[in-house]
């Protein structure tokens, strides 16, 4: 059992359900994991054990222990993988296009999670056997940079950074159509598709809020080179919210395009730079990489 600190409820979260109040205060654990914990009688509020419907006010004390990580169940394989940065707190990979982040259903092996594994080892147990170190995912077809915890202090800070929009991540896209505007800002919620569940899209029901900063880099005949930025981190946010203004990523079958002549391969979408705070000195870390391959042969297709 991994015994964390106490902690004191401020006025701001006075009558705030206890699984609410400690989802919020602990941002990279799963709601369903903090049930379970409170559930099992792991949570003490003021000495006694609460449900999970128990309400919670200022100065109540809240004891929380959390199990510590089995061991990883899933397999380390030797694949290649471009770490350009590691340290004892943290890893930064530039994670190349095609490859799933972590293991799931229809892909059980060959992930970055089964790479880590191997060459790394020493990764933050607070998202389970299948997620271990991840602090945050970009999707299978998008390149780019990719921060992974190695320890679960690690991971709590950077999850904190990562929810109070304090980790910086820039993509470059090339879309369809030109854009006139030279920049803008898109702010629009993201949910479920009440439609096709499998696809995100802008809805204002069940969903959260999500803005997207972008500015053109270069105009072409029918697309458009953009820098974008996340605001928000919502699944597919750039996708959803270019589609959304009629600029679909170049690639993208499923917010995009069903004919794709330029690529096969996915959206054109790669996360060249992050910049973050280190977790233990607090030093500002400015990481980024040059466009992949494939997203310079798109650019020389429509140039």
């Amino acid at each position: 059992m991994e015994k964390l600190e106490n902690i004191v409820v401020d006025e701001k979260n006075d009558s705030v359900r206890i699984d609410n109040y400690l989802s919020s205060y602990y941002s990279e654990i799963s709601r369903s994991y903090i049930k379970k914990i409170i559930d099992s009688g792991n949570v003490l509020l003021n000495g006694k054990t609460p449900k999970s419907s128990t309400k919670v006010f200022s100065g109540d004390v809240i004891s929380v222990g959390i199990p510590k990580a089995k061991e990883y169940q899933v397999e380390a394989q030797k694949i290649p993988l471009d770490i350009i940065y590691e340290d004892e707190d943290l890893v930064v990979v530039n994670k190349k296009k095609g490859m799933v982040v972590h293991p799931g259903h229809g892909n059980p092996s060959g992930t970055l999670v089964n790479a880590l594994l191997y060459q790394v080892k020493d990764l933050s147990g607070i998202n389970g056997v299948k997620r271990p170190g991840i602090v945050h995912r970009i999707d299978k077809d998008t390149s780019g940079l990719l921060l992974v915890a190695k320890n679960d202090n690690a991971h709590r800070k950077l999850a904190g950074l990562l929810k109070k929009h304090h980790i910086k991540r820039n993509y470059y896209a090339i879309v369809e159509g030109v854009i006139k505007e030279d920049k803008g800002r898109i702010d629009a919620p993201i949910g479920r598709d009440i439609k096709n569940r499998i696809r995100m899209a802008v809805v204002e029901k069940n969903s959260k809020p999500a803005v997207t900063h972008f500015k053109v880099i270069e105009r072409f005949k029918k697309h458009t080179l953009i820098e974008a930025s996340l605001e928000t981190g919502r699944t597919h946010q750039i996708r959803v919210h270019m589609a959304y203004i009629g600029h679909p990523l170049v690639g993208d079958v499923v917010y995009g395009y069903k004919k794709q002549p330029l690529t096969k391969q996915g959206q054109a979408l790669h996360a060249y730079k992050l910049v973050f705070s280190h977790p233990r000195s607090g030093t500002e870390m400015v990481f980024e990489t040059d466009l992949p391959d494939y997203f310079l042969k798109i650019l020389n297709k429509i140039k």
